[in-house]
């Protein structure tokens, strides 16, 4: 391979070894039906796979981070080339000693550049290949310095039991909200340390509301209202794995509908401006935008969301999730999207990714 080509895949990093949106959510909102053709921001690619399970036409993944496609090539090359046990082994969601054969069997499924990209990182194949992000670490990080100051591991693994509701809004009052918990979370989870080692600092040059303030009120819907035993989310973040809550992608019963449509899949590394800008650019139905508009000025989203509108069939639907960054339709576009708001305030309520502000789902105009 070109020495250019080796030096970029050595210098790639992946910001997110898993896809911390809820991909049941997701599916719920844009409702993929087979014949439709979906765009999906790649990330770790959990939720590009997810769209695969419905039997569209083409789901399309595109990301500018060659790591990010990296992450989703291997998990297709492990649909194809594993057994449903060995794909959570090689992901990290079970404990696993084989991970490197697991990587091997895989190895010839993956494009030059993917599989250069992971030949030289055997140590995050060993740890998991969802362990190998940058906001992985810091969760990692979280688990092993912060979480025990605050609990002891049968209180954590209490939690995770889940009960009735009556029972989780008793426990988290009365055991799990204590000073040293919210001392250390709020430090743990603040703008400043999330900044230095969990995100890009970038990620929050648009940022208007305050993130521990939301991370709390969040954090107590998912203990309380949400079952923390059904959330593969949690149990990831407090236990460094999924245990028995797995989250869409990775279920027993999606397993084979994932891996029977994976000749359906498209991987684009290009920013999604400009990917509607090429000429490979086709009508979308359905488009997975992840946290996408987070990242932009005002400005800069209401182009990028002219675009989308002009690559949408009539009935389209997009989706995607703010964190800090209101980002939702301008009324300029009134006549063009149509926001779901009833339906995207009901998948908010039931999100088992549950640190984010909002959820939104548009319609393009029929």
């Amino acid at each position: 391979m070109p020495s250019a080509a080796r030096d970029q895949a050595e210098r790639a990093r992946i910001g997110y070894g898993l896809c911390w949106e809820d991909a049941d959510v997701l599916l719920a909102g844009l409702d993929p039906r087979p014949g439709h053709a979906c765009l999906s921001i790649a990330s770790a690619g959990d939720n590009t796979l997810s769209l695969l399970a419905r039997a569209p036409a083409r789901v399309v993944a595109v990301d500018h981070n060659p790591a990010q496609l990296a992450c989703l090539e291997l998990r297709a090359a492990a649909y194809r080339g594993l057994d449903h046990d060995g794909l959570l082994e090689l992901v990290g969601s079970r404990p696993s000693s084989r991970r490197r054969a697991l990587y091997a069997a895989c190895r010839p499924e993956l494009s030059p550049g993917a599989r250069l990209f992971w030949d030289a990182r055997p140590e995050a194949v060993g740890r998991g290949i969802a362990n190998a992000g940058r906001f992985e670490r810091y969760l990692s990080a979280f688990r092993r310095l912060v979480l025990p100051l605050a609990h002891p591991r049968a209180r954590v693994e209490r939690l995770l039991q889940g009960g009735t509701r009556e029972q989780r809004d008793a426990f988290y009052a009365q055991r799990w909200n204590t000073l040293r918990w919210r001392i250390a979370s709020r430090a743990f989870f603040s703008r400043l340390v999330m900044a230095r080692l969990g995100r890009d600092p970038r990620h929050f040059d648009h940022a208007e509301a305050g993130l521990v303030a939301l991370l709390e009120r969040r954090a107590r819907h998912a203990v309380t209202a949400l079952d923390p035993c059904e959330n593969p989310y949690l149990h990831w973040i407090l236990r460094g794995h999924h245990g028995a809550a797995l989250p869409f992608a990775l279920r027993p019963g999606n397993f084979a509908a994932i891996r029977d449509n994976l000749d359906r899949l498209e991987l684009r590394c290009q920013s999604l401006a400009d990917y509607l800008a090429s000429r490979d650019a086709a009508a979308i139905d359905r488009a997975n935008l992840s946290d996408v508009f987070e990242y932009l000025s005002l400005p800069d989203y209401h182009r990028l969301l002219e675009r989308l509108a002009d690559a949408c069939r009539p009935g389209a639907r997009l989706a995607y999730w703010n964190l800090l960054a209101p980002r939702t339709r301008p009324a300029a576009m009134a006549e063009r999207l149509r926001p779901l708001d009833r339906l995207s305030q009901a998948l908010h309520a039931r999100d088992k990714a549950f640190f984010y502000s909002a959820f939104v789902i548009e319609e393009a105009a029929g």
